[in-house]
């Protein structure tokens, strides 16, 4: 397929805020294997995973790439003071988008989450409608489960630098030091101040809620962690895994070699020289529910 066959589409949150994205038509004849929405890693424009959506498209999947409240084509005009947060991601750009592919397709809800977008189906109410939820690296960047030998200078970036800078611009300025796109206030603070439990970003009434709603997600789960990957460690995957409690998790562990590569690290899954590799084994998870690493099984955990 080429990029013209991407079809922009804007996605309306039910706060009235509007997001920007495409879609990708299933290319295959018939009916469609998913309907899939490809969720971001923070700080990542959508536009990053178009290759991949383009891919899943050509192999018969019907796919949405969006960019979150603040990111790309759902940038507002004015960054500073919009007060976007991590968890206004979840609860309503997600929601949003697996709202848009429910009215869309009768085909069943799949998610590929990135880092921080494997996380966010678990805030949505929608995500109990999620049958497949397939993630690389999904964490929410609590620094303890940073890798040893990096955590020193993640810290130093993530949770010294940005959150000063944030301070002084009123938003968190990635683009320009050519470290990911520029993030809203709430979000670089939510980043940087995040402690070992996700909900206590939450005030006190909301945190059970938030934790139940991440229990009613009921549908299998794959979680992909690179050996080389210094933020989206085994026990951050782990850690994340934890609040799916309804749900069959099961956890890899794949090292850049068993690709033939010396690294892949946190992003570069999505590069379309893994097409024939890596891409091509999600599919037997997409398609068909199998596990296509069970040599590489860290854990498997029952739904609860």
């Amino acid at each position: 397929m080429n990029d013209s066959e991407a079809h922009p589409v804007a996605i309306t949150c039910r706060d009235g805020v509007r997001l920007g994205g495409h879609v990708w038509t299933a290319a295959e004849p018939g009916p469609p294997h998913g309907a899939v929405v490809i969720n971001p890693a923070t700080g990542v424009a959508a536009r990053y995973y178009h290759r991949y959506a383009r891919f899943l498209a050509g192999h018969g999947f019907e796919v949405l790439t969006f960019d979150y409240r603040g990111i790309g084509l759902s940038r507002p005009a004015r960054l500073r003071g919009c007060g976007y947060r991590w968890r206004d991601w979840g609860e309503r750009d997600v929601d949003a988008a697996f709202g848009f592919m429910l009215a869309r397709s009768d085909a069943p809800l799949m998610v590929v989450g990135h880092s921080i977008g494997g996380f966010l189906p678990g805030l949505a109410e929608r995500g109990a409608r999620v049958t497949r939820l397939l993630t690389m690296g999904a964490q929410y960047a609590w620094w303890g489960d940073y890798a040893p030998r990096q955590r020193a200078a993640l810290l130093l970036k993530w949770h010294v630098a940005m959150p000063v800078l944030t301070a002084l611009f009123g938003y968190f300025p990635g683009k320009r030091l050519g470290w990911l796109e520029d993030l809203p206030a709430g979000v670089a603070h939510e980043w940087s101040f995040r402690g070992p439990r996700f909900e206590a970003s939450h005030p006190r009434p909301e945190r059970a809620a938030a934790c139940a709603r991440m229990a009613m997600v009921r549908a299998d789960i794959l979680a992909v962690a690179m050996s080389d990957d210094p933020l989206g460690t085994v026990p951050a995957l782990t850690r994340t895994l934890g609040y799916y409690t309804g749900a069959r998790r099961t956890l890899v562990r794949l090292a850049p070699a068993d690709y033939g590569r010396e690294t892949i690290g946190h992003f570069s899954l999505f590069h379309d020289s893994h097409a024939a590799g890596f891409w091509r084994d999600t599919l037997t998870f997409l398609r068909e529910g199998r596990n296509p690493w069970p040599d590489h099984v860290v854990a498997a955990l029952p739904g609860g």
